[in-house]
């Protein structure tokens, strides 16, 4: 009996030994492997001042002598900024009519808000809202050509639209 509870003591003995001894020291986890980085988000450009959108960079029409209805050469550009307004409605433009120097003040401002006008119009048919677009003449107090020419004439016969002057 006694060897068998000497056998006992030292088996719990050997037992108690074998757990303590040290610990190996604990390696630190493994570092997550690398992520390549996200490809970098290309910035938000608003399409009014994205120069390879031909249609929205251009923002004056012209017109011919005494006429203010809208040129077919300019009703591409005009739908280009109608769906721009159509999808924008925080946005606003400024259309503003302008004519030659030939005409009394009064027939030139009432003809550049004609065209101010008629270009409103082309406007809203392709999805702009009313209260996006505000019109006004210039009549001939706004030269784009200094000059009394037919070549000066021509680049002074527009309406230009002016987004900037809609933020006011």
């Amino acid at each position: 009996m006694k060897k068998v509870l000497i056998a006992a003591v030292l088996a719990n003995l050997l037992a108690a030994c074998a757990s303590d001894k040290p610990k190996a020291p604990e390696q630190p986890a493994a570092a997550p492997a690398p992520q390549a980085a996200a490809p970098a988000a290309k910035p938000v450009v608003d399409p009014l001042n994205d120069p390879n959108n031909a249609d929205l960079a251009k923002r004056s029409t012209y017109f011919p002598f005494d006429v203010s209805a809208v040129q077919a050469e300019d009703k591409a550009m005009l739908e280009a900024h109608g769906k721009y307004l159509k999808y924008r409605p925080h946005r606003k433009v400024r259309v503003e009519g302008n004519c030659d120097e030939r005409g009394s003040n009064e027939y030139n401002l009432a003809l550049g808000q004609r065209r101010a006008d008629s270009v409103k119009k082309a406007l809203l048919a392709n999805g702009a809202k009313a209260e996006q677009v505000d019109t006004l003449s210039y009549g001939e107090s706004k030269p784009k050509a200094e000059g009394h020419n037919e070549e000066a004439w021509k680049q002074n016969r527009r309406a230009d639209l002016n987004y900037d002057a809609a933020k006011k």
